[in-house]
C-alpha cells in the first residue's frame, strides 16, 4: 500500500501495481485531488537499493539468534488478549501489575517493559498515552473527510428535522435461551454464529411493514414510501462512524442477516465498503450496547424518518405475574421525524418491535399463533 484516498463516505487503500522506485506527483498528504489527478507513478527499470539487499541479508541470521533468547524468557500469565513484549509480560506476572493499569507505548498498543516500570513507580496514577504525567500538552490534527461528513450530517439532521424520542424496554429472556439453545447448531449448519442483530433487524421488518411511515423519508412536499426494508446497521471504525445497508430485510433468513452483518462490519473495519453498500437505507439500527451503553437518544440518520437504538442487556428486577422476578431488560430508544411519524405511529412500531422480540415464534408469521389458530 502506497497510499490512502478519503471520500466522504470511505476510505480506499491504493496498492503499487508493480515493484520499482516511487515517484511522487505535486501531491502531498493531507491535499483534495479529483478524480483522474496523477497521483504517482512507478519506475519499474529502477535497481532495487543495495542497501535494501543488505538489510534482507542481515535480517535472517538476526531472527534466527533470537530464537534462543525468546524461549529463555519466564512464562507469564498474562492473558493472550493482551500484547506485550516478553520481558513486559515477566514484570506484569512476578509483580501481579494489572495490564490495564498500564499505558503501552509500542506499536499498536503493545506494552514495553517502560512501561509497566512506569506504572509500579507511579501506582495509581495514569498518563495519557504518549505523554508524561503532569503533562500539559496539547495536540492539533485535522480533522478528517469522513469525520467531517459525519459533524455535517448530524447537524444537519438535528437542524432539518423534527426529532423526538419514545423509549421502552424488553426482556431478553425468550431469545437468549433461544440462542443458549441453538447456537451450536445454528453455527453447525449456517457456518455463522447467532447474534442479537437477526432477532432485531427481523422484527424491524415486520413492524416497518406494519407500519409505513417509519419506512418513509420526505422528499420536498412528497412522502416517499418503500415496500421493503432496506435497514442500515450503524458499525463504529477506528476512523470513524459508517453506516452500511443490508437490503430487502424482510426477504432474509436469519442465517443471511447473520452473514450480512458480518461482512459489512468486516469491510467497515478494513475500509472496503463500497459507494453501494454505504447509500440507500430506508430504516438504522445502532447498538451503543457493545460499548455498555444503558439508555441514549440516537440522531436520524437523514433522509430516514427513524433509527432504532439498541443497548446493553442488564438484569433488573420486573414485577412478573404479581412476583418480583429477576430478568435480563434492555432498553430501546425510537429516535424519529415528527414531521412525518405521528407519536401513536412510533409508540406502535416500538411496541411491536417490543412483541416480536419477546415472542420470536411471532417473527415466522408475523401474529400470535394462538390468536392465529382461533381466528382472532
Amino acid at each position: 500500500m502506497i497510499a490512502e484516498l478519503e471520500s466522504e463516505k470511505a476510505t480506499f487503500e491504493v496498492n503499487a501495481e508493480q515493484a520499482g522506485v516511487l515517484k511522487l506527483g505535486s501531491v502531498n498528504e493531507g491535499d483534495t485531488i479529483k478524480i483522474g489527478d496523477l497521483l504517482a507513478s512507478i519506475d519499474e527499470t529502477a535497481a532495487k537499493p543495495a542497501a535494501a539487499q543488505k538489510a534482507e541479508n542481515a535480517s535472517v541470521p538476526k531472527t534466527e539468534a533470537a530464537k534462543p533468547a525468546t524461549s529463555t524468557a519466564p512464562v507469564s500469565s498474562i492473558s493472550n488478549d493482551i500484547k506485550a513484549s516478553p520481558v513486559a509480560s515477566a514484570i506484569i506476572a512476578d509483580k501481579k501489575v494489572d495490564p490495564k493499569s498500564v499505558t503501552a507505548s509500542g506499536y499498536q498498543g503493545k506494552i514495553m517493559k517502560d512501561d509497566v516500570l512506569a506504572a509500579l513507580s507511579n501506582p495509581g496514577k495514569k498518563a495519557f498515552t504518549g505523554a508524561e504525567l503532569f503533562s500539559r500538552n496539547v495536540r492539533v490534527e485535522k480533522m478528517s473527510n469522513l469525520r467531517k461528513t459525519i459533524s455535517r450530517r448530524l447537524v444537519e439532521a438535528k437542524n432539518t428535522t423534527a426529532m423526538l424520542t419514545t423509549f421502552n424496554e424488553v426482556d431478553m429472556g425468550t431469545i437468549m435461551e433461544i440462542r443458549t439453545k441453538y447456537k451450536d447448531k445454528f453455527k453447525e449448519i449456517h457456518g455463522v454464529g447467532l447474534g442479537f442483530m437477526s432477532f432485531f433487524a427481523k422484527a424491524c421488518a415486520v413492524a416497518l411493514a406494519e407500519w409505513p411511515s417509519v419506512n418513509a423519508y420526505i422528499d420536498g412536499d412528497q412522502l416517499v414510501y418503500h415496500d421493503y426494508a432496506d435497514i442500515s446497521i450503524a458499525v463504529s471504525t477506528p476512523r470513524g462512524l459508517t453506516v452500511p445497508v443490508m437490503r430487502n430485510v424482510e426477504s432474509m433468513s436469519m442465517a443471511d442477516i447473520e452473514k450480512t452483518v458480518v461482512e459489512l462490519a468486516g469491510k467497515a473495519r478494513d475500509s472496503k465498503l463500497t459507494t453501494e453498500e454505504l447509500t440507500g437505507g430506508t430504516f438504522t439500527i445502532t447498538n451503543g450496547g457493545v460499548f455498555g451503553s444503558l439508555m441514549s437518544t440516537p440522531i436520524i440518520n437523514i433522509p430516514q424518518s427513524a433509527i432504532l437504538g439498541m443497548h446493553k442487556i442488564q438484569e433488573r428486577p420486573m414485577a412478573v405475574n404479581g412476583q418480583v422476578v429477576i430478568r435480563p431488560m434492555m432498553y430501546l430508544a425510537l429516535s424519529y421525524d415528527h414531521r412525518i411519524v405521528d407519536g401513536r405511529e412510533s409508540v406502535s412500531f416500538l411496541v411491536r418491535v417490543k412483541e416480536l422480540l419477546e415472542n420470536p415464534e411471532q417473527l415466522l408469521i408475523g401474529k400470535d399463533p394462538v390468536k392465529t389458530l382461533l381466528e382472532l
